[in-house]
């Protein structure tokens, strides 16, 4: 494997280990516990999000921005950046460091789109009323 290349295979141990961090974090742990009911089937919805985004498999088929608008309250910017945080210190610590730097930059546009998306829709909503 070069520095940058991502195997399939490394997904789903990158995920286990980032969202056991993300349960026993003390401000990220709450926000996850009272979204999430079946970790096994989350850490396999995010396997296949990661991989259709590093690795354009296709298999991901779902609306993140939907699925985070029902907890967009308890999204908040500190809240992204601790989870940007996590991420980046396990996937340093389980890939190489191109590959940790290229799911990283991955994860922190996605990060602002999400924001944007369900706090910019709120604020003009908010705006219109």
């Amino acid at each position: 494997m070069t520095d940058a290349a991502l195997e399939e295979g490394e997904i789903r141990p990158v995920v286990e280990r980032f969202y056991a961090r993300v349960r026993a974090d003390e401000a990220l742990g709450p926000v996850f516990a009272a979204a999430i009911d079946d970790w096994n089937d989350h850490h396999a919805r995010l396997t296949d999000f990661w991989s259709s985004v590093m690795l354009t498999s296709g298999r991901y088929k779902g609306n993140p921005v939907a699925l985070h608008a029902r907890h967009a309250e308890a999204l908040t910017p500190e809240a992204f950046a601790r989870w940007l945080q996590l991420w980046g210190h396990t996937t340093d610590e389980m890939l190489p460091p191109a590959t940790a730097k290229a799911m990283q930059a991955k994860a922190a546009r996605i990060a602002e789109s999400l924001q944007l998306a369900l706090h910019y829709r709120s604020a003009s909503r908010g705006a219109l009323l």
